[in-house]
């Protein structure tokens, strides 16, 4: 299937991944696949129960979006490790990077995880988090980050990306350009960092260049204002940073995603259409939002609007989504 087949419901429906409350295939998530089009899921504990569970939960949705005549789903977890792991016992527990001392420990990691995940229907990790955090800085991501070398973070980083996609989960590296020098949670308010491009390439942003190198399948933007790159929009939807930074300067061609668009940082601070708006214009691919409630619809109306209201937001959606069904077509098997 190519992206210029869909209709343009469909193809603002593949930029949405989104959350559901619920564990099994309620009229929610029936809604998300059928009216909505979404190209992606995103479980969080509240739809996990065991295994069987969730197996069950996505191939469900799968067999719902084909019935739908729509492309497979993304299915995508935070499942890092320590700190941030949706998936408890009987999945494997992990320390987390912080714990970790060896590529060994990381190809561990990283191939027990794809194993279980795949196993259960997941076809995506929103992991590894690149974040460098300085040595003795008491930063927001001490306990999810491989540590304050950058060289150290780029190797661990980029042996776990390698080893999730050989073992068929697609990686996503997060957060864009960077938040281990960042002390402010996202989740609550914006925080800023005064930098600028070359602070974030002499320090930040080598993990993820690394990346890049290694074909990661995705990386997700952070929440966070640059200053010194743009001193208006946070990096999930500055054309500075996605556009001109990630993908023209670094030269990124797969999936960009943002996170989630329901934490404060996006919440207290701009209103949700103009924000969509401004991701229209930034080459970003996935639109994540995490919980139920009227954001979703919203997004998806923006979007539809923009995709029939102007040729340019046209073709660059239609590049977008052809990246996401390129991905899908790489990864994604029925089970």
């Amino acid at each position: 299937m190519k992206a210029h087949q869909l209709s343009d419901r469909q193809l603002a429906g593949q930029r949405l991944m989104a959350g559901f409350d619920g564990i099994d295939l309620n009229s929610d998530l029936k809604a998300l696949i059928e009216d909505f089009k979404v190209g992606g899921l995103i479980l969080f504990s509240r739809n996990l129960v065991d295994p069987k569970q969730i197996r069950t939960l996505c191939r469900s949705a799968q067999k719902y979006a084909a019935a739908c005549n729509q492309p497979p789903l993304l299915i995508a977890i935070d499942q890092e490790g320590g700190q941030v792991a949706r998936l408890k016992d009987p999945f494997t527990q992990f320390a987390g990077n912080p714990s970790m001392k060896s590529v060994r420990d990381a190809e561990n990691f990283a191939r027990i995880t794809a194993e279980e995940l795949s196993g259960v229907g997941i076809n995506m990790n929103l992991a590894p988090v690149l974040d460098i955090v300085p040595d003795g800085f008491d930063g927001i991501m001490a306990q999810r980050s491989f540590g304050g070398d950058p060289a150290w973070v780029a190797k661990l980083g980029t042996v776990v990306i390698e080893t999730l996609q050989q073992n068929g989960v697609m990686a996503v590296a997060k957060h864009f350009p960077g938040i281990g020098r960042t002390i402010l949670d996202s989740h609550l308010d914006l925080p800023d960092l005064n930098v600028d491009i070359a602070d974030l390439e002499g320090f930040d942003l080598i993990p993820f260049q690394a990346a890049i190198a290694h074909q990661v399948a995705g990386i997700m933007l952070s929440h966070i204002r640059y200053t010194g790159v743009d001193p208006v929009y946070p990096a999930g939807f500055s054309p500075e940073i996605t556009r001109l930074l990630l993908r023209g300067r670094m030269g990124y061609e797969g999936l960009v995603m943002t996170d989630d668009l329901d934490m404060g940082a996006v919440t207290r601070h701009f209103d949700i259409h103009a924000v969509v708006d401004q991701l229209l214009r930034c080459e970003v691919d996935i639109v994540l939002i995490c919980h139920k409630g009227p954001n979703i619809e919203t997004a998806y109306n923006r979007i539809l609007e923009g995709i029939e209201g102007s040729t340019e937001i046209r073709k660059s959606g239609i590049r977008s989504v052809q990246r996401i069904l390129q991905a899908k077509a790489a990864y994604l098997t029925q089970k």
